[in-house]
């Protein structure tokens, strides 16, 4: 989760790779507005002609992750901050949207195969990603500890996990942070891997584990949710998380950013955020790859 992951970094490097010199390089101009956009009075102007003519925006996501992407009760339809979101810049660019569900660890490779147009499922804007994607960034969140309710084992911090055994999700930054903590540790963590977080909580539940780390509002979700769990209020590795448009589609990125822009000047991204409960990760303006977008 914070989220969740760090992708398979080498399979998403040999894709960048392959695309050759397509993309700027990591200066400073990759993040600031084109000209087009510096000029453009809203979003739709800055579509780019292809995607115009097609008339869909393409969104992938991996569900299973709440309230940021998940199903409505007894239905295959997607919910949640992420879906939500993609529908409302969809409309300000003038698209209809079409959001896929996917597995994590292909949703970058997919976006650089062309498979859709971008990610929006909770993924952190780092470093080694902005080696394959730009981000537009949308939220802000680390990643906490939650325990059984009560606390029985008496965790209070990320060094009082050393010697015990915590489940963390595949893939995910949670699973890093934990990763780094225990390199730290004289005794060491037992770590379990689950495909996701609700699986992990279910270790919790058995016994097998006495903690996991979880994006902070979706632990919150799940706490206030179920009675089942507490969480302990620091966070790690806080930062933000971004919709990821392939390093190519430079226009696509400056649409989006001015969608964004336009969202957060009309009220609809607070709306949406305030909806799910987790407007305190709100972001105060258009960030694209950490930096103001200006």
């Amino acid at each position: 989760m914070t989220k969740r992951l760090y992708v398979a970094i080498a399979a998403t490097l040999a894709l960048t790779a392959v695309a050759g010199g397509c993309g700027r390089s990591s200066s400073g101009a990759e993040t600031g507005r084109s000209t087009a956009a510096a000029q453009a009075k809203t979003a739709k102007d800055l579509v780019p002609e292809a995607l115009r003519t097609a008339g869909e925006l393409r969104v992938a996501t991996s569900e299973g992750y709440p309230p940021m992407e998940m199903y409505k009760k007894g239905t295959q339809e997607l919910t949640g901050v992420d879906p939500d979101l993609a529908a409302a810049i969809a409309a300000k660019l003038g698209l209809k949207v079409k959001i896929t569900n996917a597995a994590f660890d292909g949703l970058i490779p997919g976006l650089q195969g062309k498979r859709w147009d971008l990610v929006m499922s909770s993924l952190s804007d780092t470093e080694q990603r902005r080696a394959a994607v730009n981000f537009v960034d949308y939220f802000n969140a680390g990643g906490a500890i939650m325990v059984k309710k009560g606390n029985p084992e008496g965790v209070k911090t990320l060094d009082d996990l050393c010697g015990k055994t915590v489940v963390l999700a595949k893939g995910s930054s949670n699973l890093a942070i934990g990763q780094r903590q225990n390199d730290k540790c004289a005794e060491k963590m037992r770590i379990m891997q689950s495909e996701d977080a609700p699986t992990g909580l279910l270790s919790i539940d058995s016994g097998r584990a006495v903690a996991t780390i979880v994006d902070s509002p979706v632990a919150a979700m799940y706490a206030k949710e179920t009675g089942k769990y507490d969480v302990l209020s620091e966070q790690y590795d806080a930062g933000p998380w971004g919709i990821a448009i392939d390093k190519r589609d430079e226009g696509l990125r400056d649409a989006v950013a001015k969608a964004m822009e336009e969202l957060l000047a009309d009220g609809g991204y607070q709306a949406i955020l305030d909806q799910y409960g987790v407007s305190a990760n709100a972001v105060p303006q258009v960030l694209v790859n950490t930096k103001p977008w200006q």
